[in-house]
């Protein structure tokens, strides 16, 4: 018999993390509902990693995760770059520096695209806060981004970010995520820069 993880009304990222804890008891067999599209992406990503099939009813507002253990989990971060060290970026603004928007606008489209280009690219790159606006078609760096991606470079975009911005439906590249999983890959990395 399926466990029922009820996460109606739960904001990012408590629907993850109530079901990865019923997950930690062993359990094969449950169902999550949740009330967000953002929280169906979340909690799937998390169960299909954790070698999950997941079905996904809806009814009304509800979203129900109907989910069976039927693989084995995969491993935080894919080192793609087959580099020894894991480095992840983090980005929290559309900028580099504060000061002069013009300048910050230049500097972070530079940086991106520098990051393509290095020996040790980025196994992950999570954009919190206003850093989510970087993945939207009209920003300067968006192909960088893309770049990256292409180059085997995991994208996380915060949904809590693109929500409160009113965004989530524009973003251009990366995956819609959520504190906990942008969390478990910083973790993962062996080096973590935070621009």
């Amino acid at each position: 018999m399926a466990v029922l993880v009820d996460a109606m009304g739960k904001l990012c990222p408590e629907p993850v993390v109530m079901t990865k804890a019923e997950l930690a008891k062993g359990t094969a067999e449950l169902e999550v509902l949740v009330d967000n599209d953002i929280a169906v992406s979340n909690v799937t990503r998390l169960l299909s990693s954790q070698g999950f099939s997941v079905e996904v009813e809806r009814n009304g507002d509800e979203r129900k995760l109907k989910a069976k253990k039927t693989g084995e989990a995969s491993s935080a971060i894919n080192n793609s770059n087959n580099n020894s060290q894991l480095l992840a970026v983090f980005v929290t603004g559309k900028t580099l520096g504060r000061n002069d928007a013009e300048l910050g606008e230049v500097l972070i489209k530079a940086f991106l695209g520098t990051l393509s280009k290095l020996t040790l690219r980025p196994a992950v790159i999570a954009f919190m806060n206003e850093g989510v606006k970087l993945a939207l078609p009209e920003s300067s760096a968006c192909e960088h981004i893309k770049d990256l991606e292409k180059l085997g470079t995991k994208v996380l975009v915060c949904g809590t970010c693109t929500t409160h911005f009113n965004i989530t439906d524009k973003v251009a590249v990366g995956t819609i995520s959520n504190m906990f999983e942008i969390m478990e890959m910083l973790t993962s990395a062996d080096k973590i820069l935070t621009i």
